[in-house]
């Protein structure tokens, strides 16, 4: 990047809202041979939210909200882009709904050099119809699903609260929700109090030791891959089938095989007819078969055809193909869904906070993908990396200094960590590393002694959440005072 605009935490969408209503009001659009319906009804609803009305909220003056809106809409090559960071907090759907209006009211959605759609050799979304959002609702506080799954905020509660439908018995796979998840210390409470607990995993770990069973799978080099779900986000069409690298151990078994184990075993107790399942690699094959790369086609993929390419077979550059890939009832796009057009009442009237109050923000290191690599002490040693960042002015007005102990405190906790001015921080915003949080009770990790540091979701909050039902990690207000 050749410049970075700090933007208020939480506020990504007040930005979006102020660059989408730039475009419409100086005349910055431009015409897309997309089918679409509903671009009125988004300028009209949006109007308020110009840039001057949002600059306060996401922190950006307003004229350089306008200037960026008019450098995007003049570049002939442009993308507006965010994942994970404009998702988990408050106006996550918001967020991704601007992102995708900006770049269709500039003519760079579906166009090279724009935002463009994968086709992969196994196309998880064309065999789909879209999904499905809150055909039902979670049992405690109605919280909607998307595609059979509830928002995993809902998770303590539905084990926490008596009655029928009450969660008694889980089992988790390679996750360790106790860090990961909102609130992380009440969903410690509800794992302790089931029933019955099953984990798939290698370790123990912060969550799994509350399973009665552990079942360990096959180590990640120890059986075959084909990565089913990231070729959907690659930046080129691209398919590799990962062979084993060593021999699986006598009596090891994959992930896949124990839950097909558990399934048998469980339809044998109930009296449930089992339907017949296939081997990854057979459903992996049919699907390379049946793909826009597959018998049908020039390149005739399968898996055989791979074993010639152990180091992946590029596809070729992604181009325009939304129109034929659209999941609509009309196969058309609805610029304007009622669920996010609605959700604009909830957006004008929330609440900001203090005005002495901090905003937490997560962040990771290269060396630490979520908590998963932190049970390897060769990829934890060296400098501590688990503090607090906070900007030096910050520190100064709380008198607080570089490796103090603090005490961070929110609305669901508190923690003590050690404090880090660094001045690539917004002032008014710290942050705090996700997936650490090793020296709880009962817990002997290699990293405890090492770097435990301190559980960031021990401070989000799980009733902070999206209109999709998503968390908000990002944004919760905090205070910072000396331990």
């Amino acid at each position: 990047a050749d410049r970075h605009l700090f933007v208020r935490p939480g506020q990504d969408a007040a930005l979006l809202f102020g660059l989408l209503n730039t475009l419409f009001e100086e005349g910055l659009t431009r015409a897309t041979p997309l089918p679409v319906d509903g671009l009125v009804e988004v300028r009209a609803a949006i109007a308020p939210f110009s840039a001057e009305a949002m600059s306060a909220r996401c922190g950006v003056p307003a004229e350089t909200i306008r200037q960026l809106a008019r450098d995007f809409a003049a570049a002939d090559k442009a993308v507006c882009y965010g994942r994970m960071g404009v998702s988990t907090q408050a106006f996550g759907s918001l967020c991704q709904w601007l992102v995708q209006l900006i770049n269709l009211v500039t003519g760079n959605l579906d166009r090279v050099g724009g935002a463009l759609c994968t086709e992969p050799a196994v196309d998880l979304v064309e065999s789909t119809t879209g999904g499905h959002f809150a055909a039902w609702r979670s049992r405690v506080s109605q919280l909607p699903e998307y595609g059979g799954e509830l928002p995993v905020a809902a998770l303590a509660e539905e084990m926490l609260e008596p009655g029928d439908g009450q969660v008694r018995a889980l089992i988790t796979v390679a996750g360790n929700p106790v860090l990961s998840t909102p609130n992380g210390r009440k969903l410690e409470q509800a794992l302790d109090g089931l029933e019955f607990m099953l984990s798939v995993d290698f370790y123990i770990n912060e969550t799994t030791r509350y399973a009665d069973l552990i079942l360990p799978p096959t180590a990640p080099l120890e059986h075959d891959h084909y990565d089913s779900t990231f070729n959907l986000l690659a930046v080129r069409n691209v398919t590799r089938f990962n062979r084993p690298v060593l021999a699986k151990p006598d009596g090891a078994l994959d992930d896949w095989e124990i839950f097909v184990g558990l399934a048998k075993a469980y339809a044998a107790r109930t009296g449930v007819e089992l339907k017949p399942t296939l081997a990854p690699q057979q459903m992996i094959d049919l699907a390379l078969r049946h793909g826009p790369y597959g018998d049908r086609s020039e390149r005739r993929l399968s898996l055989a055809a791979l074993e010639d390419y152990p180091h992946g077979l590029d596809l070729g550059p992604l181009k325009p193909n939304l129109a034929r890939r659209l999941k609509t009832a009309n196969q058309r796009i609805q610029a304007a869904p009622p669920l996010l057009v609605e959700d604009l009442q909830r957006f004008a009237r929330q609440p900001q906070a203090p005005a002495d109050a901090l905003l937490l923000i997560g962040r990771r290191h290269v060396r630490s993908n979520n908590s998963w690599m932190h049970n390897y002490p060769r990829l934890v040693k060296g400098k501590p990396r688990h503090q607090l960042l906070m900007h030096p002015a910050d520190m100064a007005a709380r008198q607080l200094h570089d490796g103090q102990r603090v005490r961070v405190r929110a609305r669901v906790g508190a923690v003590e960590v050690e404090v880090l001015g660094s001045d690539e921080m917004m002032p008014g915003v710290v942050s705090l590393p996700h997936g650490w949080g090793h020296a709880r009770v009962g817990v002997q990790l290699a990293v405890a002694a090492q770097q435990p540091g301190v559980s960031s979701n021990d401070l989000t909050d799980e009733q902070a959440l999206d209109v999709s039902g998503n968390a908000a990690l990002n944004g919760v207000p905090v205070q910072v005072s000396a331990a």
